[in-house]
């Protein structure tokens, strides 16, 4: 199975966003041999607005499964009725898709109202309760990676109160791998034992401190980098579990 995951779109009804989207999924659209699922870890509007969604739901059309979860710039609702054709509603986005035998659990870690994450209780219980309806390999996705990364702008707003998602995946060992957005970067570490894979940002790149410019205050732009072309990964689930993941960048 080959997964394409993006994240950090941050669609603003603006041309820039959506030119780099179109990029991104015009190049997938292109490869030889295609992907099987697109994962979207949050950050799909900028503003959560109804008009941003429907653009959304233009551009990341593909004939593979589009699976997406929220990030702390989206909104429940809107992110419902706009992405999903469900009723609008406030409480958590949590999905469950199986493709090609593989789960996909689409968790939301956004607390409205706010930049940082968390899984609520109930996001937890229905995450314990999907992985335990079966044992074939299964994919966790989420917007906020649940440990600090070394970039200090997301590190102050990850996902918080992990232990409880350690006790979770522990208790399930056929999940192969963990899916994030939110660092604007792309990034590989480890959560629970289970591979951490972090997908850059579409809409810019961050900046670790090391780098010129990760100083820049935001009336400067931020430790942001908006020059540096659309970026993606691409994971490639294995017959015995194992995940590799691929880093792509795509001309604009």
């Amino acid at each position: 199975m080959i997964i394409a995951h993006l994240s950090d779109l941050h669609l603003d009804d603006g041309p820039r966003a959506e030119d780099r989207v179109a990029a991104v999924m015009a190049w997938l659209g292109g490869l030889a041999r295609p992907i099987d699922a697109v994962v979207v870890t949050g950050d799909i509007a900028d503003h959560g607005a109804a008009s941003e969604y429907a653009r959304a739901a233009e551009l990341l059309k593909h004939p593979a499964p589009v699976l997406v979860c929220p990030g702390n710039h989206d909104v429940r609702a809107a992110f419902r009725t706009g992405l999903l054709g469900l009723p609008a509603s406030d409480a958590p986005v949590d999905v469950a898709h199986e493709v090609g035998g593989v789960l996909f659990a689409m968790c939301d870690s956004t607390i409205p109202g706010r930049g940082a994450g968390f899984l609520a209780d109930e996001t937890i219980d229905w995450l314990d309760g999907v992985l335990a309806g079966g044992d074939g390999p299964a994919v966790v996705a989420f917007h906020h990676p649940p440990v600090e990364v070394g970039v200090p702008l997301v590190d102050a707003i990850r996902q918080s109160g992990e232990q409880r998602l350690a006790r979770v995946l522990l208790r399930h060992p056929r999940v192969v791998a963990l899916l994030a957005g939110h660092v604007h970067t792309g990034a590989s570490t480890t959560f629970a034992g289970v591979p951490l894979r972090i997908a850059p940002g579409v809409v810019s790149q961050s900046l670790l401190p090391a780098e010129p410019g990760a100083d820049r205050g935001w009336d400067e732009g931020g430790p942001l980098d908006y020059e540096r072309p659309p970026s993606l990964l691409l994971h490639v689930v294995h017959d015995d579990g194992r995940v590799t993941s691929h880093h792509r960048t795509v001309s604009c």
